[in-house]
């Protein structure tokens, strides 16, 4: 796409800060981001508590000075490697934007990232009726993870605290 910046997110800088929020909660209302808007107290805090995370790591998409597309990833640790990998958190490209290549070129801001880190993998988890990203995720190379055939595939699970 003609014109698309990709950024490394300064948590701190004010306009960085108001992207990511701006396009996260865009995403948190979208019906694959759970359908409702962030609460207003945690998109106050979200930065500002990022910054001081180790391992955070967002990019944003630029088109014309304007922000169409976040990566947010955090670095973990594969105990198997014993090297760092990244987890791609939140992905998000504004709906007229998408279809266009932004996704593609956020997941290779992430991957270069990844690289200069000495990330063995990235990882990231994907909603099953999420046809369209499963299909993005599958053109940048991304598998279903499982150590092996007779084991199955790994099941993303969650428990609120």
């Amino acid at each position: 796409m003609s014109g698309l910046q990709i950024k490394r997110v300064d948590y701190l800088n004010a306009q960085d800060a108001q992207a990511l929020v701006f396009l996260l909660d865009a995403y948190a209302q979208d019906p694959m981001g759970g359908g409702e808007a962030l609460q207003p107290e945690n998109a106050a805090r979200l930065c500002s508590d990022m910054a001081h995370i180790a391992g955070a790591a967002s990019f944003i998409a630029w088109l014309e000075a304007k922000p169409v597309g976040l990566i947010n990833c955090f670095e973990g640790y594969s105990t198997f490697k014993a090297k760092p990998l990244l987890n791609v958190h939140d992905i998000a490209v504004l709906s007229g934007h998408r279809g266009q290549g932004v996704g593609q070129a956020l997941l290779k801001a992430a991957e270069d990232f990844a690289r200069a880190r000495g990330c063995c993998k990235l990882t990231l988890e994907v909603l099953s009726g999420n046809a369209q990203a499963l299909s993005s995720y599958k053109r940048f190379g991304f598998t279903q993870y499982e150590l092996a055939a007779a084991a199955g595939q790994a099941q993303f699970m969650q428990k609120w605290l």
